[in-house]
């Protein structure tokens, strides 16, 4: 991870004072990078980690950085894991322009190289996320989301974007085309217990990375809550879709949505699903050879699901 952080600054690099200012100052904010682990950590367990797996690696943290400067953008959001947003410190149109380049960089960083494999995985990923996007914002306008529909939102929004680091590194060891499809049906797998695990934090206690009670009142229909109205009488459930509909914006009404949840078994529920998910990755995985990559996978896996933020 040090070697990639190095070669990852070199490949955001610009002669353009502004950007390179910029630049250095989303490197220091990086997150958990948990993608690029997952990316190196697949690679190993299918092979050799080589140049193309640093590559790799910085292919999807450029793209998903880029679509993360947008988001704000979009969402006019000020911050991003706790520190400035880009277009709160430079505006949209930097925020833009910025991301617009990070997207660049990572096209021509595989283009360059002829990392084509690589760059088809990780641009399909980039596809399905915008399209989940999209059908979120569509079903959320009705607030009308069963759980077929939640599986199909969360599979692009946030699973593609693991299970392409996990083809991406399988890949990039020169694994064979049926062994780079069950690393990303691993990958899926996780990325849909990774999502499931945020939804949850949106009923806890603890003091997490984002604020308590966030998706009902940005009118996102989390597994808990798509569980809890499911199970209701038709009089309660419309009641409660009204509250999250027209009254989201008050902490009593947010407070009141949070209970019903937890008091109709929709935080249970979400936890058996979870570890549903986690262990049919699980499953997959042991269809590959033991090594102290496999192992190091099992508890990055174990990581998502218990992690505090």
């Amino acid at each position: 991870m040090k070697v990639f952080e190095q070669k990852f600054r070199q490949f955001m690099k610009s002669d353009v004072r502004l950007l390179d200012q910029i630049m250095n100052y989303i490197v220091r904010r990086k997150g958990k990078q948990l993608r690029p682990m997952f990316v190196f950590l697949s690679a190993g367990v299918c092979g050799p980690i080589s140049e193309a797996t640093y590559r790799g690696a910085a292919l999807i943290e450029l793209l998903h950085t880029a679509t993360l400067v947008h988001d704000d953008v979009v969402d006019d959001s000020n911050y991003r894991r706790g520190f400035f947003s880009v277009n709160a410190l430079w505006k949209n149109k930097i925020a833009v322009l910025v991301g617009d380049y990070l997207l660049s960089r990572g096209l021509l960083l595989s283009v360059d190289n002829q990392d084509f494999d690589l760059l088809k995985i990780v641009s399909t990923a980039v596809r399905e996320l915008s399209e989940g996007e999209l059908l979120q914002i569509e079903k959320a306008r009705r607030l009308d989301i069963d759980e077929e529909v939640y599986y199909e939102i969360i599979r692009q929004k946030t699973a593609s974007l693991i299970a392409s680091c996990c083809a991406v590194g399988a890949r990039s060891a020169e694994a064979d085309p049926e062994t780079v499809r069950r690393m990303h049906a691993f990958g899926e797998k996780v990325g849909i217990a990774f999502q499931i695990k945020d939804d949850l934090f949106d009923y806890g206690d603890a003091e997490v990375g984002k604020p308590l009670g966030i998706d009902i009142k940005e009118k996102k229909m989390t597994l808990p809550l798509i569980y809890a109205l499911n199970k209701s009488p038709w009089l309660e459930k419309r009641r409660i879709i009204n509250i999250v509909r027209n009254e989201s914006h008050k902490p009593r009404k947010v407070a009141e949505v949070i209970a019903y949840v937890k008091d109709s078994g929709g935080i249970e529920y979400a936890h058996k699903v979870m570890h549903r998910y986690v262990e049919e990755a699980r499953q997959i995985l042991l269809t590959f050879p033991e090594s102290v990559y496999r192992t190091s996978l099992d508890q990055l896996v174990q990581f998502t699901i218990e992690r505090t933020k």
